[in-house]
């Protein structure tokens, strides 16, 4: 007897036996290890006076006169990847990530690593209200000078460049960055509105007027001449401001349910582009994630005026299904996902935890992802997901795990001042910006480990040299860490997951 089956059914079953037969592969990580560490990364980069309770002991205090210039507190805060800077629409994008990780994935993480994730919000929420004291009329966008401190490799606790605190005063224009801190201060109120309300309160207070700042000055904060030489270099929004106003909206709606946000959100979004661009999330581009995010209104809400924004959602999410028809993302021979540039696993970090959201979305109405002909149910979208998370950790054709401190091997050479230079504790005596050059050049190993980084990761070809140098390759950020945080509760909760 010859099977008959219908065309959609059978590329369901074609594609289901290529599901099976790629996760029975699968070895099994310490989920709960690597969600420990990639939280602990963080007390590696803070800024400012450390707690008693710091955990990673080589660091100290650093950054502690950060604002006296404009006699503010700018204390606080974070430095994003390996130098001493703190650029704010970055470390906005790490605080709204790691919020969104409370938020979504909180309720599966022990109380131990919930209590230090939201201790590891807190650190960044904290700072950005710093940032945005002064409003309506000015707005805190960088501390320190990028271009002194690049020319320099030396420990944060040493740091004698010039801390420069780079304000932008209205009328002039820092929509990204203030739009992007508006994202952050809502999700960071909803993330602490059970433990600590009156935190929550002034949270969305501050992101309200900081929202207003940014929608009634529009424009990119690099556009103003005092300071775009100095941000551009290092973090400027060449895909327009546009995407963070939509995703600051988006985040008051989700934190406030005020209908004066869902019209915005609703009537700009053709004029603001977000219907471009739809397969990219990241610090300098939002609409990947904006998508994600409000078609939650329209798959558990009914919202089907947002229907345009799950569209998009949902063409994303086809286009990281190999098996789906129309074009898709790249992978590496290996199975990361790549993107062009460098530190590719800021990608592959980001868009795994917009996997597993939309697969919660789908779980929580019974619904399927419709590609074409091919019905994709939510565990496929968790089993790609666990894909990049495996490849993170250790699988991948170099049997390296790019999570420092997790695994038998990870690099020992990342690009980190800190890391690279004896601590306080084994050096006490200053080390001056040049004289750092000799442990820059180095090919010893890092003496400071520090614990959870993840790198930028290997390259198109899945190669990766353990090289200080290297930066593109071995420079861990904080908004790699910060999204993986809600990833990688999911699968600690979630174990036998395959």
């Amino acid at each position: 007897m010859k099977l008959h089956f219908h065309p959609r059914l059978r590329l369901s079953l074609l594609f289901f036996c290529f599901l099976f037969s790629a996760t029975m592969s699968s070895n099994q990580h310490d989920y709960s290890d690597a969600l420990s560490k990639s939280i602990l990364f963080f007390e590696g980069q803070r800024s400012g006076f450390l707690p008693n309770d710091q955990r990673l002991k080589w660091r100290r205090n650093s950054g502690l006169s950060d604002g006296w210039t404009h006699n503010t507190d700018l204390t606080g805060g974070y430095y994003d990847a390996g130098d001493n800077v703190k650029f704010n629409f970055p470390m906005a994008f790490t605080t709204t990530m790691l919020a969104w990780s409370v938020i979504e994935f909180g309720e599966l993480m022990p109380s131990s690593e919930l209590r230090n994730a939201l201790v590891a919000l807190r650190w960044s929420s904290n700072y950005l209200l710093k940032s945005v004291s002064q409003l309506p009329n000015r707005i805190f966008v960088q501390v320190g000078d990028p271009i002194a401190d690049h020319n320099c490799w030396e420990r944060p606790e040493d740091m004698d460049t010039p801390r420069t605190a780079y304000v932008v005063n209205a009328p002039n224009p820092a929509s990204e960055v203030a739009g992007e801190i508006t994202a952050a201060l809502s999700a960071a109120s909803i993330s602490f509105r059970s433990s600590d309300p009156g935190y929550s309160q002034t949270l969305l207070q501050n992101a309200v007027k900081t929202f207003q700042f940014a929608d009634m000055y529009r424009g990119a904060y690099s556009s103003n001449d005092d300071i775009k030489n100095d941000v551009c270099p290092f973090y400027c929004d060449f895909n327009g401001f546009q995407d963070e106003l939509l995703w600051g909206a988006a985040w008051l709606r989700k934190a406030t349910g005020d209908e004066t946000y869902l019209n915005y959100i609703e009537s700009n979004r053709e004029p603001f582009g977000a219907s471009e661009n739809v397969d990219e999330f990241g610090w300098d581009n939002k609409v990947g994630g904006l998508n994600v995010l409000v078609s939650k209104e329209v798959v558990e809400g009914n919202m089907y005026n947002l229907e345009a924004y799950k569209s998009s959602a949902e063409s994303f999410m086809c286009s990281l299904v190999p098996e789906s028809p129309g074009t898709h993302v790249e992978y590496t021979p290996g199975g990361l996902l790549y993107k062009p540039g460098g530190s590719q696993l800021q990608h592959a970090t980001t868009i795994s935890f917009l996997l597993l959201v939309y697969a919660q979305y789908l779980s929580r109405s019974s619904l399927s992802l419709n590609c074409g002909t091919l019905v994709v149910p939510p565990d496929y979208l968790r089993r790609l997901a666990k894909k990049q998370v495996d490849y993170i950790l250790g699988e991948n054709p170099m049997g390296l795990s790019y999570m420092v401190g997790y695994g038998e091997r990870y690099p020992k050479r990342i690009h980190h001042r800190g890391s690279s230079l004896p601590s306080i504790v084994d050096h006490p005596g200053t080390i001056g910006c040049k004289d750092g050059s000799v442990y820059f050049n180095s090919t010893e190993p890092n003496p400071n480990v520090l614990i959870g980084a993840v790198v930028g990761g290997p390259g198109e070809d899945d190669k990766y040299d353990d090289d200080r140098a290297d930066f593109r390759k071995s420079e861990p950020t904080t908004y790699i860490n910060a999204p993986f945080v809600g990833v990688l509760a999911y699968f600690a909760a979630n174990p036998g997951f395959r």
